[in-house]
C-alpha cells in the first residue's frame, strides 16, 4: 500500500492548495498529450485495451492524473471508456470526417441562407447569449455546457428550413462532436478562432445576409474539418470538404 494513503495529510492555506490543483491539471493535460501521440501515431492502435494502472506505471505517473487524462480522451471520442469497463482505442477515420463534414458544409450553408431573413429580434438576442455562455465555458472543465449553449446557437441559425432537413442537421452534428472536441483540445488557437466566426455568423444573421451567412459558415465548418485532419491523418486529402467549401463559400478558401 503507498504510504501517502496512511499518512495523515498536512494541512493546506489556500495558495497551496490552488497551486496544487493547477500543477496537478498541468499534469494531466501533459499525461493526456502523450497519450494521444500514442494513439495517433498509432503506438496504441485501434482496438488496443488501455488500464489506468497500467498506463500510469508506463508514463510514472499516480492514478489520478491518468484518470483525467483518460476523461479527456473519452470525450475527444478517441477511447471507449465505460463504467465498469476496460477502455479501448477508437479508431478516427479521416474519410468518415471528410464525408460528415462535407454534408455538413452543404445543408447548413442552404439552412442559413433560408434562415437569414426570416431571425426575429428576439432570435438574435437568444444567439447572442448562446454565444457568451460559449465564451464563458469555453476551455473551461464544463464542456457539456459549451456544447449546450452551440448547440442552441446553430439550431436558431438553422430554423427556418423544414423538420426532415432539420433532423439530417441534427444528425450531422452529433457525429461532429468527437471531431469539434479534437479540434478543441488538439488544435491550438481553435476555442479563439471558433468563436470569431460564430460571431461573424451572428453579424451576418443580423444584417439578413444569406450569401454572407452561408460563406461564414462554409468556412467555419471546413476550418474545423480541415484542422482536424491536419492534426490526425496529415497524409489523407480531403476532397470533398473541399469541394463543398468551393461550392457554398462562393469559391472561397
Amino acid at each position: 500500500m503507498n504510504s501517502s494513503a496512511t499518512e495523515p495529510l498536512e494541512e493546506q492555506t489556500p495558495g497551496e492548495a490552488i497551486t496544487a490543483a493547477t500543477g496537478g491539471r498541468r499534469l494531466a493535460l501533459d499525461v493526456h498529450g502523450r497519450l494521444r501521440a500514442m494513439i495517433l501515431s498509432g503506438e496504441l492502435p485501434p482496438g488496443s485495451v488501455l488500464l489506468q494502472a497500467e498506463m500510469a506505471r508506463k508514463l510514472g505517473v499516480s492514478r489520478t492524473p491518468m484518470r483525467e487524462a483518460f476523461r479527456l480522451l473519452q470525450e475527444e471520442g478517441l477511447i471507449d471508456a465505460k463504467p465498469d469497463q476496460r477502455a479501448r482505442v477508437r479508431a478516427v477515420d479521416p474519410a468518415d470526417l471528410d464525408s460528415v463534414y462535407s454534408a455538413r458544409i452543404m445543408l447548413e450553408a442552404l439552412a442559413v441562407s433560408v434562415t437569414a431573413k426570416s431571425l426575429t429580434a428576439e432570435d438574435l438576442e437568444h444567439m447572442g447569449e448562446a454565444l457568451e455562455r460559449m465564451q464563458e465555458s469555453a476551455g473551461a472543465d464544463r464542456p457539456d455546457e459549451w456544447y449546450a449553449a452551440h448547440k442552441r446557437f446553430h439550431g436558431v441559425a438553422t430554423q427556418a428550413v423544414g423538420p426532415q432537413m432539420q433532423r439530417m442537421l441534427a444528425s450531422l452534428a452529433e457525429q461532429s462532436e468527437r471531431y469539434i472536441r479534437l479540434a478543441q483540445l488538439g488544435v491550438p488557437g481553435s476555442w479563439a478562432r471558433a468563436h470569431k466566426e460564430h460571431e461573424a455568423l451572428l453579424e451576418a444573421l443580423r444584417t439578413s445576409d444569406p450569401a454572407e451567412a452561408a460563406h461564414v459558415i462554409a468556412r467555419h465548418l471546413a476550418r474545423t474539418a480541415l484542422s482536424v485532419l491536419a492534426d490526425v491523418a496529415p497524409e489523407y486529402e480531403p476532397s470533398s470538404t473541399r469541394t463543398a467549401l468551393q461550392i457554398a463559400g462562393n469559391g472561397q478558401g
